[in-house]
């Protein structure tokens, strides 16, 4: 029992009101403004040690203080060896078949003589674990978790032509057995640079986890889900390139993933902190400086762990990650889109042919910085290298073509020049041109269904004057007739011949005319 914190003289008093007075002891606590409790407890020793009052007179305080006291018996621990808990609980981490049971084991081999049993053993790591910080506690077996996310901080940078600022993201990486971070900055968090992201990690880390724990960024969940996330296709083409899986956390479960909530904390403070009076004017100069500070965070000595971020990597995740493919990942978008009937899809405003039987069909299409693939039903049907031509231009592999029917059966060029005879000779004339204008006439299938879609909303007189115009002016293109019939120019005379401007300007309605400036 431990002195309690009040002078030999007090105790005395305790004696005195308690035998000589004969109070109570709730009377004793009010008299010397104690509590109850330490009358109780001071009573109880005196009665234990077989002390009454009067005391005798030979008795020093000292000598009381030893018989109420007395020094206390070595603690039982200090009897046994102490296991090394902080080499326990590194060891527990790398998993492949490290248990408790097999480290007691080892424990007791070093020290036959004076070593806990399993039940103690198990008991004292438990407590020695639980002083840890939370994100510590939980056991991460090496090589088995990337947990990653986004700091709530950005960082500003500033374009050195226009002055403008754009704030820019910052990814952080944690393994889970070793703390080893990784950061970055991006302009965005969308998916091309989420997934870049990813693949910068896994570079630096040296090696694949088994499974990234990502939080429910858009991004790379497109549903998130308790108990079935649904992830990006993108995404999943990206881990199964590098033979893993997420785990995305459940949806407001911070808990899910400690490891890099602590991890945005300390790279926050411990990185972006230091970077606030620097200006940055390229995401490169701003990545150098994360990439200095970088090295400096995984370099620091833990608080309650031996070693570092570094060492700890060295000793337990790289040994056990898995080896990286020998290509990296290219980023791919996936599009969901539909045939037309010149059996072309739309990708950025170019057009790609795939087999004309898939006309008016829906396909997927898989999109990288080079390539666009074309799939239905989960089979690819076309691949063309992307094109860097400007919208509206198309790309058509002759072996996609019919031999004699033109993509769908219901349409073909005696089709629209039929319908167009009907309309008048200007509309003959312009659909002829359309037809004639490309290699392959089903190439220009869209822009003749446009010009019938107007057939529509104006009158056949209306757009047959509109082609007439179109015609006459050289503007040879669907939409100059849609510009010329929303603009009601198809009412108005037609230009001078002999004005060259008149011939040459193409309608627009930027183009403003002599008449603006009189």
């Amino acid at each position: 029992m431990s002195a309690l914190p009040i002078s030999m003289r007090k105790l005395k008093d305790v004696l005195r009101l308690k035998y000589e007075a004969g109070l109570s002891q709730r009377q004793i606590a009010r008299a010397l403004r104690l509590s109850l409790g330490v009358v109780n407890k001071y009573l109880n020793a005196a009665q234990a040690a077989g002390i009454t009052w009067p005391l005798p007179e030979t008795l020093s305080e000292a000598q009381l203080r030893r018989e109420l006291f007395p020094p206390e018996s070595p603690s039982p621990q200090a009897a046994y060896a102490q296991p090394d808990f902080a080499a326990i609980h590194r060891e527990l981490q790398r998993g492949q078949g490290v248990t408790r049971q097999l480290l007691w084991e080892e424990y007791v081999e070093a020290n036959p003589e004076n070593h806990y049993q399993y039940t103690q053993f198990c008991l004292y790591y438990r407590q020695w674990r639980d002083r840890l910080k939370l994100s510590m506690r939980q056991t991460h077996r090496a090589g088995e978790k990337m947990f990653v996310d986004y700091a709530g901080q950005t960082v500003p940078i500033t374009d050195l032509t226009t002055g403008e600022v754009h704030q820019a993201q910052i990814f952080v990486a944690v393994l889970g057995a070793s703390n080893y971070t990784f950061a970055e900055a991006t302009f965005s968090q969308k998916l091309h640079d989420w997934i870049g992201s990813h693949v910068r990690a896994l570079e630096f880390f040296g090696g694949v986890v088994q499974l990234v724990i990502p939080d429910n960024l858009k991004s790379g969940v497109t549903r998130a889900d308790r108990y079935e996330p649904v992830l990006n296709r993108s995404y999943q083409e990206m881990l199964a390139h590098y033979s893993t899986a997420a785990l995305p956390a459940r949806p407001r479960k911070p808990k899910d993933k400690p490891k890099v909530e602590v991890a945005v904390q300390v790279v926050e403070r411990w990185i972006l902190a230091r970077l606030r009076h620097q200006t940055f004017f390229s995401l490169a100069d701003l990545n150098r400086a994360l990439g200095g500070l970088l090295v400096d965070l995984n370099h620091r000595p833990f608080k309650k762990l031996p070693g570092t971020r570094r060492s700890q990597y060295e000793a337990l995740d790289l040994p056990a990650l898995r080896p990286l493919p020998a290509q990296p990942y290219q980023f791919a978008e996936w599009k969901l889109s539909r045939v037309h009937v010149d059996y072309h899809v739309e990708i950025d405003g170019h057009y790609y042919s795939v087999p004309h039987a898939l006309a008016t069909r829906q396909v997927e299409a898989r999109v990288t910085a080079t390539t666009v693939e074309l799939f239905h039903q989960n089979q690819r049907v076309a691949s063309h290298a992307r094109a860097a031509e400007g919208r509206g231009g198309h790309t058509t592999v002759p072996e996609h073509m019919p031999s004699h029917h033109r993509a769908h059966s219901e349409w073909n060029p005696g089709r629209f020049l039929n319908w167009a005879i009907e309309i008048g000779p200007n509309t003959r004339d312009f659909v002829r041109e359309l037809l004639e204008s490309r290699k392959h006439p089903e190439l220009s299938y869209r822009a003749c269904l446009g010009l019938l879609n107007l057939a529509k909303r104006y009158t056949p007189e209306r757009l047959e004057a509109a082609c007439h115009r179109a015609l006459a002016i050289g503007a040879l293109r669907q939409s100059s007739v849609r510009t010329i019939l929303e603009r009601g120019l198809d009412s108005q005379p037609l230009p001078d011949p002999d004005t060259e401007a008149a011939v040459t300007l193409p309608v627009h309605e930027n183009v403003r005319g002599a008449a603006y400036y009189q």
